[in-house]
């Protein structure tokens, strides 16, 4: 539900064409282009040759074949996507008003290298394996399986784009007083593992939430989870789980309880949850539970005093009669009576963030270039924020 480092690399567009129908899609912040839309379209076939009908005296010329697509670009160097991300960070850095953000956006320097990495798939697209899984499976299952090699970019920015665009909404919860040290947070969607990662090296113990089957592959080697040493021995605890939340009791069991934030990006989307119009089941969010029962959940998992931010950034909306877009309609998909009947006090409902968004998306460099955004008129920004009252 992604120009340089702030969007996928070209190799992780292309990856996308791949794993677009494997999950509900979530797309990206809108400078991101890694949707079924704005992949390359396959060359035409090429033709059979000359029709029947033609004239045997005049045969048609050969048409020639089709040119080969182009072959992706390299793997990404390990530890020059970090270089860029360092680069994003002190971009972005003035726009931030609270320390320990801009502590967060400078944290990207000690983001480790990534080697590239190979995963495999099934030719549905729905099972997803590491290197390590596969050589478990038979020669038979082996052979049957595609495979992607995947570079440090995709391992940092996935699909969603540049972690360092988690600085708007973390800047908001800093107001509130919220801090990363010693705190459970939750991200509900989290695409790619570098803000939880940055979260966590600054003390954190975070936990990512994700129905995207390649998560559960790409993140799966020693290091990617558990112990984090952040800078001047700090340091906390990351993990990432699949499956869908709530609804799966064991990952609702093993989510747990005792959250200071519950944070989710560009995926409670009221275009996703309750779209407006009917639209492919691949693109909508589906919790598996009614809205009251999602939000109570929410609010049972939080510590007294904790936090939930729905914050998300979107396309303009499409006219009437165009086709419609469910991921531009970024609003709660729950109204305020649901929130506040599960026991919240609502800090800010459907916030409008457009301002604020604008400027960190041309701090990234979304608007640079030939196919830059339309900042103004093609990116908007809703948030809410709900807080658990520290006495019933």
């Amino acid at each position: 539900m992604v120009i340089a480092r702030s969007v996928p690399s070209t190799l992780a567009v292309l990856f996308a064409a791949f794993v677009f129908a494997a999950c509900a899609v979530r797309h990206p912040d809108p400078s991101s282009n890694a949707s079924a839309a704005s992949t390359t379209p396959a060359a035409p076939p090429a033709s059979s040759g000359p029709s029947a009908q033609a004239a045997p005296s005049t045969p048609a010329p050969a048409t020639p074949p089709a040119p080969a697509p182009p072959p992706p670009p390299p793997p990404a160097e390990p530890g020059s996507v970090v270089a860029d991300l360092v680069k994003e960070g002190q971009a972005v850095d003035p726009l931030v008003r609270a320390d320990w953000v801009k502590r967060f956006l400078a944290s990207a320097a000690g983001l480790p290298p990534i080697s590239p990495r190979k995963i495999y798939f099934d030719a549905d697209r729905k099972h997803f394996y590491s290197e390590t899984e596969t050589a478990l499976l038979s020669e038979a299952e082996r052979t049957a399986l595609q495979s992607r090699v995947l570079d440090e970019s995709f391992y940092y920015t996935g699909r969603y784009g540049t972690p360092l665009a988690y600085a708007r909404p973390l800047d908001l919860l800093a107001d509130k007083g919220f801090r990363p040290e010693g705190a459970r947070i939750a991200d509900f969607g989290y695409g790619s593992i570098g803000q939880l990662r940055i979260l966590a090296s600054m003390g954190a113990d975070v936990t990512g939430i994700e129905v995207d089957p390649v998560t559960r592959a790409l993140y799966s080697q020693p290091g990617d989870q558990g112990e984090i040493a952040g800078k001047d021995g700090a340091g906390g605890r990351l993990r990432v789980l699949y499956g869908t939340f709530p609804s799966d009791p064991e990952i609702k069991s093993a989510v747990g309880g005792g959250y200071r934030l519950f944070i989710s990006k560009n995926t409670l989307k009221r275009g996703y949850v309750h779209p407006e119009r009917p639209v492919p089941d691949r693109q909508m969010v589906h919790l598996g539970v009614p809205d009251d029962a999602f939000v109570k959940t929410l609010f049972d998992l939080l510590e007294p005093g904790g936090y939930v931010l729905v914050y998300n950034i979107c396309p303009a909306p499409a006219p009437p009669d165009k086709p419609y877009i469910p991921w531009s309609d970024g609003h709660s998909p729950f109204p305020k009576e649901t929130w506040e009947g599960a026991g919240f006090q609502l800090l800010a409902f459907d916030e409008v963030d457009d301002a604020q968004a604008r400027a960190m998306g041309h701090a990234l460099g979304w608007d640079a270039g030939e196919h830059g955004m339309d900042l103004q008129n093609d990116l908007f920004a809703w948030y809410t924020l709900a807080r658990r009252p520290t006495a019933p």
